[in-house]
């Protein structure tokens, strides 16, 4: 047992701390570069109808006899025979009065380049 005690003792006196290296990076300057891409594509479609609910009545011109109160049907006529004139009589009943459609397509590209310079 004395001979196993001296054995662990004898060991243990070799114990040494252990020391620590400093590392040292073996590069001096560096560089990187990155480029990024994106692509966006938006699509559209706008539909917008407008309607009307009632009557409208539209008589207008140069030249012609319009009476107070115009209505559809009614005659007209030319104030002065072998003048220039022009007329524009105008009816909108109930329904659709206008229909408006757009479809567009948007792309957008976006390119991003960037660099990184670093030095020990």
């Amino acid at each position: 047992m004395k001979k196993y005690l001296a054995g662990l003792i004898l060991l243990g006196s070799f114990h040494n701390n252990a020391l620590a290296e400093s590392v040292v990076p073996n590069f001096t300057r560096g560089t990187i570069t990155a480029e990024t891409k994106s692509y966006t594509e938006i699509v559209e479609t706008i539909k917008q109808i407008e309607y009307t609910t009632g009557t409208s009545y539209t008589v207008t011109g140069t030249n012609i006899n319009i009476p107070g109160t115009p209505a559809p049907g009614m005659s007209y006529s030319i104030q002065t025979q072998g003048a220039p004139f022009q007329f524009s009589e105008t009816y909108l009943g109930p329904g659709v009065a206008k229909e408006t459609w757009i479809e567009r397509t948007t792309t957008t590209e976006s390119t991003t380049n960037s660099i990184s310079v670093f030095t020990q």
